[in-house]
């Protein structure tokens, strides 16, 4: 599976960006997919994650009522979109998957990564 992230940018504090993740390779519909962050100098974290159906979704506490991850099993791709966006968001994002698994958000679990976008907030 190669996971292609994209769409991290410069975004003021309060406003909203969407990324995507775009995989290829193998079914789609069979993975748990999951979005990390790794803000400078911290451990990478778990975002959020949406099971292979998208009946299930576990969010961070710290992006609970801002972010939401919906899925197209059709485009082969999952996104990422984030409202009121403070500045403590600014991080590098990551979109992992794992086949077969019903929810995790141990990164470890996660077989497959995509190569990170930038995700800027300023104040």
């Amino acid at each position: 599976v190669q996971l292609q992230a994209s769409g991290g940018g410069l975004v003021q504090a309060g406003g909203s960006l969407t990324l995507s993740c775009a995989a290829s390779g193998r079914t789609f519909s069979n993975l748990l997919m999951g979005w990390f962050r790794q803000a400078p100098g911290k451990e990478r974290e778990f975002v959020v994650s949406i099971s292979w159906s998208g009946g299930s979704t576990h969010y961070a506490d710290s992006v609970k009522g801002r972010f939401t991850i919906p899925r197209d099993n059709a485009k082969n791709t999952v996104y990422l979109q984030m409202n009121s966006l403070k500045p403590e968001d600014t991080a590098v994002y990551y979109c992992a998957a794992k086949f077969w698994l019903a929810q995790t958000r141990i990164l470890s679990n996660y077989d497959y990564w995509g190569q990170g976008t930038l995700v800027t907030v300023s104040s």
